[in-house]
């Protein structure tokens, strides 16, 4: 049948209850499976996972944006990950039968409606996109929501969807097509935020390192920890095992050592291609982070 994954990304990763209501807002739509979600502190960021049937989805990424909505304001919000708004981040990924089509025509819808019940302005992305500028995630959120006031107005910048109007609470939206992403942490055995920084550029495939990889240094200062915070476009030609030697070797030229390593949301299994996740030093990690087990549970 035809499955849709849905992954919101929503700016809030400190108040536990306010998660579990997001999560509760998706678990109420009938023949949606909820298969993971969690929230990083320093990050202040809160990721989903859910699937279903194209409708149930659709259904369930609005319930799951109203009730963020009216959990979180930009205004007093604040973390070490770039944002642009409350639901910062809505991508549809196409699996089982599922065309790329669906998960694109899922996206447009979507983003209208945030907009008509919500007041939410949506920009495009991925292969959902309707301005070549804004293929790329990093680009639809250069300068983050500190900028968007003045970014918004600015004709090269208009929302898809949506007046050039500032909403401050709720900031702005971006919605997205585009096919699996392993989001992946590498936590270094140090407060180095500058390694980390230095080892983000060298391997992000925009600076000439390993293809399919996007990467940014942060601090988690919670944990004194620097962190290398990747997604991966494509585990099947990146494996994680390649992303974590090419780290693995950085750091030990800097005399660190690397921690442990931390899976966001879930992955396919060609991600763990030549490697177990003790190898890895992936934490928290078991069959249900694999996404073959809630694609098999739905199919019966």
């Amino acid at each position: 049948m035809k499955i849709i994954e849905c992954v919101p990304n929503f700016s809030e990763g400190r108040d536990k209850k306010k998660l579990a209501a997001i999560a509760r807002a998706i678990k109420a739509v009938p023949g949606v499976r909820l298969a993971d979600y969690s929230g990083d502190i320093d990050h202040n960021r809160s990721v989903f996972t859910f699937l279903g049937k194209p409708d149930d989805v659709l259904k369930a990424a609005l319930a799951a944006s109203k009730k963020a909505l009216e959990l979180i304001d930009m205004r007093e919000q604040s973390g070490v990950h770039p944002r642009l708004g409350a639901v910062d981040v809505v991508p549809f990924i196409p699996l089982g039968r599922a065309k790329m089509k669906d998960a694109v025509d899922l996206a447009h819808a979507f983003g209208e409606k945030l907009y008509e019940r919500f007041g939410v302005p949506v920009y495009f992305y991925g292969l959902a996109a309707r301005n070549d500028q804004c293929v790329e995630l990093p680009d639809v959120r250069r300068g983050g929501y500190e900028r968007l006031a003045d970014k918004i107005t600015c004709a090269e910048a208009t929302p898809d969807v949506g007046e050039n109007t500032f909403n401050a609470s709720a900031g702005a939206s971006a919605v997205g097509a585009r096919d699996l992403l392993v989001a992946y942490n590498v936590n270094l055995a140090t407060e180095n935020l500058l390694l980390a920084r230095h080892i983000a550029s060298r391997i992000r495939e925009k600076h000439g390192g390993l293809k399919h990889v996007r990467a940014i240094g942060v601090m988690l200062k919670s944990r004194a920890l620097a962190q290398v915070s990747i997604n991966l476009t494509n585990c099947r030609e990146t494996p994680l095992k390649t992303v974590f030697d090419e780290i693995k070797i950085m750091a030990a030229e800097g005399g660190v050592e690397i921690l442990e390593s931390e899976l966001i949301g879930l992955m396919p299994k060609c991600a763990l291609a030549g490697t177990t996740p003790q190898y890895l030093k992936l934490k928290d990690f078991n069959d249900q982070r694999l996404l073959e087990t809630h694609i098999k549970s739905l199919s019966e």
